[in-house]
Protein backbone atom coordinates (compact mmCIF):
# COMPACT_ATOMS: atom_id res chain seq x y z
CA UNK A 1 0.00 0.00 0.00
CA UNK A 2 1.68 3.31 -0.78
CA UNK A 3 2.08 6.44 1.75
CA UNK A 4 -0.31 8.77 1.92
CA UNK A 5 0.99 12.58 2.71
CA UNK A 6 -1.00 15.27 3.18
CA UNK A 7 -0.74 18.91 2.13
CA UNK A 8 -2.22 21.79 4.41
CA UNK A 9 -2.27 24.38 2.20
CA UNK A 10 -2.35 24.55 -1.14
CA UNK A 11 -0.77 27.90 -2.27
CA UNK A 12 2.94 28.06 -3.77
CA UNK A 13 4.63 25.92 -1.51
CA UNK A 14 1.38 23.54 -1.38
CA UNK A 15 1.74 22.92 -5.45
CA UNK A 16 5.70 22.83 -5.30
CA UNK A 17 5.42 20.15 -2.85
CA UNK A 18 2.27 17.81 -4.76
CA UNK A 19 4.69 18.02 -7.47
CA UNK A 20 7.74 17.02 -5.68
CA UNK A 21 6.23 13.79 -3.62
CA UNK A 22 4.73 13.39 -7.19
CA UNK A 23 7.53 12.73 -9.31
CA UNK A 24 9.99 11.16 -6.27
CA UNK A 25 6.67 8.71 -5.76
CA UNK A 26 6.63 9.48 -2.21
CA UNK A 27 2.98 8.64 -1.55
CA UNK A 28 -0.65 9.44 -2.57
CA UNK A 29 -1.41 13.08 -2.14
CA UNK A 30 -3.73 15.11 -0.56
CA UNK A 31 -4.10 18.75 -0.23
CA UNK A 32 -6.51 20.80 1.80
CA UNK A 33 -7.11 24.27 1.79
CA UNK A 34 -10.46 26.59 2.84
CA UNK A 35 -13.63 25.99 0.96
CA UNK A 36 -12.95 29.49 -0.98
CA UNK A 37 -9.51 28.31 -2.68
CA UNK A 38 -11.22 24.52 -2.72
CA UNK A 39 -11.73 24.41 -6.99
CA UNK A 40 -8.02 26.09 -7.61
CA UNK A 41 -6.42 23.33 -5.40
CA UNK A 42 -8.89 20.26 -7.14
CA UNK A 43 -7.52 21.91 -10.45
CA UNK A 44 -3.69 21.86 -9.07
CA UNK A 45 -4.33 18.24 -8.40
CA UNK A 46 -6.19 17.34 -11.39
CA UNK A 47 -3.55 19.09 -13.47
CA UNK A 48 -0.69 16.87 -11.56
CA UNK A 49 -2.54 13.85 -12.56
CA UNK A 50 -3.00 15.06 -16.13
CA UNK A 51 0.99 15.69 -15.70
CA UNK A 52 1.78 11.94 -14.78
CA UNK A 53 2.16 10.16 -18.01
CA UNK A 54 5.09 12.28 -19.22
CA UNK A 55 6.32 12.94 -15.73
CA UNK A 56 6.56 8.81 -15.03
CA UNK A 57 5.01 8.47 -11.70
CA UNK A 58 2.27 6.89 -10.27
CA UNK A 59 0.62 8.88 -7.61
CA UNK A 60 -3.40 9.74 -6.30
CA UNK A 61 -3.29 13.44 -6.21
CA UNK A 62 -6.61 14.95 -4.50
CA UNK A 63 -7.51 18.17 -3.50
CA UNK A 64 -10.20 19.21 -0.68
CA UNK A 65 -11.00 21.39 2.23
CA UNK A 66 -12.75 18.49 4.14
CA UNK A 67 -10.53 17.57 6.95
CA UNK A 68 -11.80 13.77 7.39
CA UNK A 69 -9.91 13.41 3.83
CA UNK A 70 -6.35 13.34 5.32
CA UNK A 71 -7.26 10.49 7.76
CA UNK A 72 -4.78 7.97 7.62
CA UNK A 73 -2.29 10.48 6.30
CA UNK A 74 1.67 9.02 7.41
CA UNK A 75 2.77 12.40 6.79
CA UNK A 76 1.42 16.16 7.10
CA UNK A 77 3.08 18.76 6.02
CA UNK A 78 1.90 22.15 7.03
CA UNK A 79 1.74 25.94 5.13
CA UNK A 80 -1.09 27.41 5.54
CA UNK A 81 -0.67 30.77 6.88
CA UNK A 82 -0.60 34.33 5.52
CA UNK A 83 2.88 35.21 3.17
CA UNK A 84 5.08 37.49 4.36
CA UNK A 85 4.86 40.92 2.42
CA UNK A 86 7.82 43.69 1.33
CA UNK A 87 7.79 45.12 4.67
CA UNK A 88 7.07 42.72 6.76
CA UNK A 89 8.71 40.94 9.41
CA UNK A 90 7.70 37.28 10.18
CA UNK A 91 6.49 38.61 13.62
CA UNK A 92 4.06 40.90 11.81
CA UNK A 93 2.49 37.93 10.62
CA UNK A 94 2.00 36.06 14.19
CA UNK A 95 -1.67 37.38 15.45
CA UNK A 96 -3.21 36.01 11.89
CA UNK A 97 -1.35 32.94 11.48
CA UNK A 98 -1.64 31.99 15.47
CA UNK A 99 -5.49 31.70 13.97
CA UNK A 100 -4.81 29.50 11.66
CA UNK A 101 -2.51 27.54 13.01
CA UNK A 102 -4.63 26.80 15.80
CA UNK A 103 -7.49 25.53 13.46
CA UNK A 104 -5.09 23.40 10.95
CA UNK A 105 -3.89 22.09 14.43
CA UNK A 106 -7.33 20.94 15.73
CA UNK A 107 -8.11 19.88 12.05
CA UNK A 108 -5.21 17.26 12.39
CA UNK A 109 -5.50 16.43 16.02
CA UNK A 110 -8.63 14.82 15.01
CA UNK A 111 -8.31 13.46 11.93
CA UNK A 112 -4.74 12.27 11.86
CA UNK A 113 -3.33 11.94 15.07
CA UNK A 114 -0.06 9.44 14.00
CA UNK A 115 1.18 11.49 11.31
CA UNK A 116 4.28 13.28 11.47
CA UNK A 117 3.92 16.20 11.08
CA UNK A 118 6.06 19.23 9.33
CA UNK A 119 5.44 22.98 10.33
CA UNK A 120 6.74 25.86 7.22
CA UNK A 121 4.36 28.65 8.21
CA UNK A 122 5.77 31.69 9.35
CA UNK A 123 6.41 32.96 11.80
CA UNK A 124 8.52 29.53 12.33
CA UNK A 125 9.84 28.83 15.77
CA UNK A 126 6.43 30.38 16.68
CA UNK A 127 4.34 28.60 14.92
CA UNK A 128 5.74 24.99 15.48
CA UNK A 129 5.27 25.78 19.33
CA UNK A 130 1.88 26.72 18.88
CA UNK A 131 0.91 23.41 16.95
CA UNK A 132 2.84 20.90 19.40
CA UNK A 133 1.13 23.00 22.19
CA UNK A 134 -2.34 22.73 20.83
CA UNK A 135 -2.05 18.76 19.23
CA UNK A 136 -0.17 17.83 22.37
CA UNK A 137 1.78 15.24 20.04
CA UNK A 138 4.88 14.02 21.25
CA UNK A 139 8.58 16.19 20.35
CA UNK A 140 9.07 13.15 17.78
CA UNK A 141 6.40 13.63 15.78
CA UNK A 142 6.19 17.43 15.24
CA UNK A 143 9.28 19.74 13.76
CA UNK A 144 9.79 22.51 12.36
CA UNK A 145 11.60 22.65 8.61
CA UNK A 146 13.57 25.90 9.52
CA UNK A 147 16.90 24.86 9.84
CA UNK A 148 17.34 22.68 6.66
CA UNK A 149 16.12 25.55 4.56
CA UNK A 150 18.61 27.99 6.31
CA UNK A 151 21.32 25.48 6.10
CA UNK A 152 20.48 25.00 2.26
CA UNK A 153 20.51 28.99 1.19
CA UNK A 154 23.95 29.47 3.19
CA UNK A 155 25.28 26.36 1.04
CA UNK A 156 24.11 28.15 -2.08
CA UNK A 157 25.87 31.72 -1.09
CA UNK A 158 29.22 29.60 -0.64
CA UNK A 159 28.77 27.81 -3.75
CA UNK A 160 28.42 30.92 -5.58
CA UNK A 161 30.81 32.85 -3.58
CA UNK A 162 33.76 30.23 -4.12
CA UNK A 163 32.28 28.81 -7.69
CA UNK A 164 32.02 25.16 -6.37
CA UNK A 165 29.72 22.39 -6.19
CA UNK A 166 27.03 22.65 -3.69
CA UNK A 167 27.28 19.00 -3.32
CA UNK A 168 30.73 19.76 -1.75
CA UNK A 169 29.67 22.10 0.99
CA UNK A 170 28.96 20.68 4.05
CA UNK A 171 27.37 23.12 7.00
CA UNK A 172 25.01 23.76 9.50
CA UNK A 173 23.03 26.47 10.78
CA UNK A 174 21.37 26.67 14.36
CA UNK A 175 19.19 28.58 15.96
CA UNK A 176 15.41 30.56 15.14
CA UNK A 177 14.79 31.39 11.50
CA UNK A 178 15.36 34.69 11.45
CA UNK A 179 17.97 37.34 11.25
CA UNK A 180 19.06 35.94 14.85
CA UNK A 181 19.83 32.67 13.00
CA UNK A 182 23.73 31.12 13.65
CA UNK A 183 25.27 29.88 10.53
CA UNK A 184 28.59 27.67 11.81
CA UNK A 185 31.84 28.73 9.34
CA UNK A 186 34.01 27.13 11.97
CA UNK A 187 32.69 23.86 11.05
CA UNK A 188 31.94 24.41 7.58
CA UNK A 189 33.77 22.50 4.71
CA UNK A 190 34.37 22.43 1.21
CA UNK A 191 35.28 18.97 -0.06
CA UNK A 192 36.82 18.06 3.31
CA UNK A 193 38.53 21.31 3.77
CA UNK A 194 37.84 23.66 6.37
CA UNK A 195 36.11 26.77 4.69
CA UNK A 196 37.68 29.23 6.45
CA UNK A 197 41.16 28.15 4.90
CA UNK A 198 39.89 28.33 1.69
CA UNK A 199 37.50 32.03 2.03
CA UNK A 200 38.83 35.16 3.96
CA UNK A 201 36.78 36.73 6.75
CA UNK A 202 34.94 39.34 4.34
CA UNK A 203 33.36 36.57 2.41
CA UNK A 204 32.66 34.87 5.27
CA UNK A 205 31.26 37.55 6.91
CA UNK A 206 29.31 38.59 3.79
CA UNK A 207 27.79 34.92 3.11
CA UNK A 208 26.81 34.68 6.73
CA UNK A 209 24.61 38.53 6.82
CA UNK A 210 23.19 37.30 3.47
CA UNK A 211 21.82 34.07 4.99
CA UNK A 212 20.50 35.91 7.62
CA UNK A 213 18.48 37.90 5.69
CA UNK A 214 17.89 35.45 2.78
CA UNK A 215 14.12 35.30 3.29
CA UNK A 216 13.76 39.01 3.33
CA UNK A 217 15.82 39.34 0.42
CA UNK A 218 13.43 37.50 -1.73
CA UNK A 219 10.41 39.12 -0.28
CA UNK A 220 12.01 42.49 -1.20
CA UNK A 221 12.48 41.07 -4.44
CA UNK A 222 9.06 39.70 -5.04
CA UNK A 223 7.43 42.25 -3.43
CA UNK A 224 4.54 40.54 -2.54
CA UNK A 225 4.77 36.67 -1.20
CA UNK A 226 7.81 34.65 -0.02
CA UNK A 227 9.94 32.07 -1.11
CA UNK A 228 8.51 28.65 -2.03
CA UNK A 229 10.55 26.39 -4.31
CA UNK A 230 13.50 26.12 -1.33
CA UNK A 231 10.58 25.77 1.04
CA UNK A 232 9.17 23.13 -0.55
CA UNK A 233 12.28 20.95 -1.04
CA UNK A 234 13.53 21.86 1.94
CA UNK A 235 9.99 19.97 3.39
CA UNK A 236 10.61 17.16 1.21
CA UNK A 237 14.07 16.02 2.23
CA UNK A 238 12.71 15.86 5.83
CA UNK A 239 9.48 14.04 4.62
CA UNK A 240 11.68 11.54 2.54
CA UNK A 241 13.88 11.11 5.70
CA UNK A 242 11.04 9.80 8.10
CA UNK A 243 8.83 7.97 4.87
CA UNK A 244 11.99 5.78 4.02
CA UNK A 245 13.89 6.05 7.32
CA UNK A 246 17.35 7.74 5.29
CA UNK A 247 18.00 8.53 9.05
CA UNK A 248 19.47 12.25 7.83
CA UNK A 249 21.30 14.22 9.91
CA UNK A 250 19.45 17.70 9.39
CA UNK A 251 19.31 21.00 11.01
CA UNK A 252 15.42 21.36 12.31
CA UNK A 253 13.08 23.42 14.84
CA UNK A 254 12.83 20.58 17.28
CA UNK A 255 11.77 20.80 20.57
CA UNK A 256 14.90 20.79 22.74
CA UNK A 257 14.44 20.07 26.55
CA UNK A 258 17.91 21.20 27.96
CA UNK A 259 20.33 20.69 24.99
CA UNK A 260 22.33 23.60 24.13
CA UNK A 261 21.04 24.68 27.54
CA UNK A 262 17.64 25.50 25.87
CA UNK A 263 14.33 24.41 27.35
CA UNK A 264 10.76 24.33 26.34
CA UNK A 265 11.59 25.92 22.77
CA UNK A 266 11.45 24.70 19.20
CA UNK A 267 15.02 26.01 17.88
CA UNK A 268 17.07 24.80 14.62
CA UNK A 269 19.54 21.99 15.97
CA UNK A 270 21.01 19.16 14.02
CA UNK A 271 19.05 16.23 14.62
CA UNK A 272 17.94 12.16 13.36
CA UNK A 273 14.94 12.05 11.14
CA UNK A 274 14.22 8.42 10.86
CA UNK A 275 11.24 6.19 10.44
CA UNK A 276 10.69 7.06 13.93
CA UNK A 277 10.32 10.96 13.49
CA UNK A 278 12.42 13.09 15.18
CA UNK A 279 14.44 10.20 17.20
CA UNK A 280 17.95 12.41 18.53
CA UNK A 281 19.16 15.78 18.83
CA UNK A 282 23.13 16.43 18.60
CA UNK A 283 24.49 18.78 20.63
CA UNK A 284 27.97 20.81 18.98
CA UNK A 285 30.26 21.96 21.05
CA UNK A 286 30.07 25.61 20.72
CA UNK A 287 32.37 28.82 21.37
CA UNK A 288 32.27 31.64 23.81
CA UNK A 289 31.01 33.42 20.96
CA UNK A 290 28.92 30.70 19.41
CA UNK A 291 26.68 30.55 22.44
CA UNK A 292 26.64 33.86 22.68
CA UNK A 293 24.87 34.20 19.06
CA UNK A 294 22.64 31.25 19.89
CA UNK A 295 21.67 32.79 23.30
CA UNK A 296 20.55 35.71 21.60
CA UNK A 297 18.34 33.66 19.16
CA UNK A 298 16.89 31.88 21.97
CA UNK A 299 15.86 35.15 23.20
CA UNK A 300 14.22 36.27 20.13
CA UNK A 301 12.29 32.83 19.66
CA UNK A 302 10.91 33.15 23.49
CA UNK A 303 10.22 36.32 22.76
CA UNK A 304 7.67 35.61 20.10
CA UNK A 305 6.79 32.06 21.84
CA UNK A 306 5.57 34.27 25.02
CA UNK A 307 3.37 36.70 22.65
CA UNK A 308 1.87 33.33 21.32
CA UNK A 309 0.86 32.15 25.11
CA UNK A 310 -0.93 35.74 24.95
CA UNK A 311 -2.90 35.68 22.10
CA UNK A 312 -3.87 31.90 23.04
CA UNK A 313 -4.67 32.96 26.87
Amino acid sequence: MRKKIALIGGGQIGQILAMLAAQKEMGDIVVLDIPDYVNPVKGKALDLMEMAPHGNYDANITGTSDYKDIQGSDVVIITAGKPRQAGMTREDLLSTNIKIISAVANGIKENAPDAFCIVLTNPLDAMVYTFHKITGFPKSQVIGMAGTLDTARYRAFLSMELGVSVADIAGTVLGGHGPTMVPLPRLTTIGGVPLTEVANQDLIDRVVERTRKAGTEIVTLFGKGSAFFSPAWSAIVIAESYLKDKRRVLPCATLCEGEYGINGLFIGVPCLISAKGMEKIFEIKLTDEEKERLGATKAAVQKTVDECDTFMS
